[in-house]
């Protein structure tokens, strides 16, 4: 079943999250997500970009279509002007790809700003000035396209805010609202008691959420993210129970199925990360008890 699909029928979605190769061969990528095709309602592809190499991420999204999945094409409206964004969705419609997920919110500075807020509008205004126009059959110079363009657009969103949700996060969530979004996908959710607050503000809204997942396999790789990503992002608690365990890939199954259950009664879905795990990704979707 198609993501929108499971959408419309208000199904608990499961979907996943894998990287373009750069080096590496991405049929290769395809042939470790085959063990569970079926199994997931979306598979999203990532932009990345190593010593200036960028990986093809609309290949990627081909080939998960032609292996019977249903690609997810991800992207950030950073320094991308509405030119490069253009290209970029159309490249992807031309590849016979329906769903579009966006994180608007990298393009921020950090704090409740003026500059802040300006930052935000003119990116948000950006994107939603390039989907119109892709909609109604022409592009942003007002070229008529051979078809008009439309995507299920899914919009990231901050979600570790719990009960203080600030202004200017919920004015964001409002506007991408505004332009249609069809789910919102939040930052990694490790406290069920946190996110649910988080739910419960920003129902009002009338669109679906999906929490993002971490599979974190062992202490080290929790405490590199925290290094390198974001401090703080892998909880205490999860570092030490897989540091005391004696098999970490049982602790690392369980912390993930655990949150999962929780998650369950809270939002409308999981995005799982498994941050190159993707062979191991079955074992995970058995323990929560996914499809």
């Amino acid at each position: 079943m198609k993501l929108k699909d499971a959408l419309k029928k208000n199904q608990f979605i499961v979907t996943s999250e894998v990287q373009s190769p750069v080096e590496d061969d991405p049929e290769k990528l395809i042939q470790n997500l085959q063990l569970i095709r079926g199994r997931v309602d979306g598979v999203s592809v990532s932009e990345i970009e190593i010593d200036g190499v960028v990986g093809d991420t609309i290949k990627t999204c081909d080939l998960l279509k032609k292996s019977n999945f249903d690609p997810i094409y991800q992207t950030t409206t950073r320094q991308k002007n509405r030119l490069q964004l253009q290209k970029d969705l159309i490249g992807a419609h031309e590849a016979g790809i329906e769903n579009l997920l966006v994180f608007t919110e990298d393009y921020r500075l950090t704090g409740d700003s003026l500059q802040e807020m300006m930052f935000f509008h003119v990116d948000a205004g950006k994107l939603s000035s390039v989907l119109d126009h892709l909609k109604e059959g022409h592009t942003v110079e007002g070229d008529a396209l051979p078809e008009k363009t439309e995507f299920l657009l899914g919009s990231g969103v901050e979600s570790s805010w719990g009960k203080n949700i600030p202004d200017l996060e919920m004015r964001e969530m409002e506007e991408m609202t505004k332009i249609g979004t069809g789910y919102f996908l939040t930052t990694p959710v490790f406290n069920l008691d946190s996110f649910e607050k988080f739910i419960k503000n920003v129902n009002t809204f009338g669109v679906p959420v999906i929490a993002e997942v971490l599979i974190i396999r062992t202490a080290g790789m929790g405490q590199f993210l925290n290094r390198h990503m974001k401090p703080g992002l892998v909880p205490d608690w999860v570092i030490k129970k897989l540091s005391q365990a004696p098999e970490k890939q049982k602790a690392s199954i369980e912390i993930f199925a655990d949150i999962v259950s929780g998650l369950k009664d809270i939002c409308q879905g999981v995005h799982i990360i498994s941050i190159g795990g993707e062979q191991r990704l079955r074992q995970y979707l058995d323990a929560a008890k996914l499809k």
